[in-house]
């Protein structure tokens, strides 16, 4: 995936469905406008905010109107129109970090499935696995039509 995306402080829960879908999203809070625009500028990713000033001041932005998550997705997906609604499941949710998957032989997590892989973010430690989460996560996604 090639799109990497820089989230303001307005779009937190955008921005963990967008590490869902596979896309490098960053999240920024408590940071002002100007340095979130070089930030995007110095990382080449795409700003996504809702804030109408910093939008029209960062060439390349989404502005977002809604503040509801599958009405983001759907704005979003009119302005980047090859955006892929599928969810992969390979980065961490809270750090943005890369998952990889740990070996059959690892100490699992309390409540994991005890069938099933369970994967470990690289950068937090973090871990995962399939469970209702996942199940309610796909459900989700579904319902915003086909990818």
């Amino acid at each position: 995936m090639d799109e990497r995306f820089l989230a303001d402080e307005m779009l937190g829960r955008l921005a963990r469905y967008l590490r869902i879908l596979g896309y490098d999203t960053e999240y920024v809070r408590e940071e002002d406008d100007d340095a979130v625009r070089a930030r995007a500028e110095r990382e080449h990713r795409t700003l996504l905010t809702r804030d109408r000033a910093l939008a029209r001041r960062t060439a390349g932005s989404a502005l977002l109107r809604s503040p509801h998550l599958q009405e983001q997705l759907a704005e979003l997906r009119t302005q980047i129109p090859g955006l892929v609604l599928a969810p992969r499941f390979d980065r961490c949710t809270l750090c943005n970090g890369e998952l990889a998957e740990l070996p059959a032989s690892a100490a699992r997590p309390p409540g994991a499935a005890r069938a099933g892989p369970v994967y470990e973010c690289r950068r937090c430690g973090h871990r995962y696995w399939e469970g209702s989460h996942t199940r309610q996560i796909r459900g989700f996604l579904l319902h915003l039509g086909p990818s």
